[in-house]
């Protein structure tokens, strides 16, 4: 028997793993696949990028928007608040002309009025200021002898009173006109 030499036993199991020669061909199609899949999740990837970016432009402009709705929410309770202050409400239902309810009368639940009634205060007298009328102004002569020339007068011109002057006092209502009707609560029965 004859045996190979050690160099050949080596070749030969070298020739083995080395991949024989069509294989270029067959590798080709896997290459692609792997370029093709490696390319798409690139471009997945951008794309989920890109809308991830225009999502936070979207929820920064929302939060900056809610922002400014806030403070104006805030601003619009403000005012809300003031005009509810009670000093403002009596300023403004005294420009109202309204005044200062009397004594309350309650009603029972059998029909019993408790309490006397008493009446309203008197509403003060608001004055408006009267403009005064300045004294007439005299028309200076004419320059020319001519009669048709000579200047017209002219109608005063009214000023706004003096702050500390005193306006002519408002008229009184007439004695013959009725009182205004004040309503009478009806009697109601409790659970009604």
């Amino acid at each position: 028997m004859v045996r190979p030499a050690v160099g050949d036993a080596g070749r030969s199991r070298l020739a083995r793993l080395l991949p024989v020669g069509g294989t270029p061909a067959a590798r080709t199609p896997f290459v692609l696949l792997v370029v093709l899949l490696l390319g798409g999740g690139l471009i997945v990837l951008l794309l989920l990028n890109s809308s991830l970016n225009e999502g936070s432009f979207k929820l920064s402009a929302l939060k900056r928007e809610t922002t400014e709705l806030t403070d104006e929410q805030q601003h619009l309770q403000r005012e809300v608040d003031a005009y509810s202050a009670p000093d403002a409400l009596e300023r403004r239902a005294r420009e109202l002309g309204m005044v200062p309810g009397g004594n309350p009368a309650f009603l029972a639940p059998d029909g019993m009025i408790r309490g006397k009634p008493g009446e309203p205060a008197k509403p003060a007298v608001v004055r408006k200021p009267v403009p005064a009328k300045p004294p007439a102004a005299s028309p200076k002569p004419a320059a020319s002898g001519n009669p048709a020339a000579s200047p017209k007068p002219t109608a005063p011109a009214t000023t706004p009173p003096a702050a500390g002057a005193r306006s002519a006092p408002a008229p009184k209502p007439s004695a013959t006109a009725p009182p205004p009707a004040t309503p009478v609560p009806t009697p109601t029965t409790a659970g009604r």
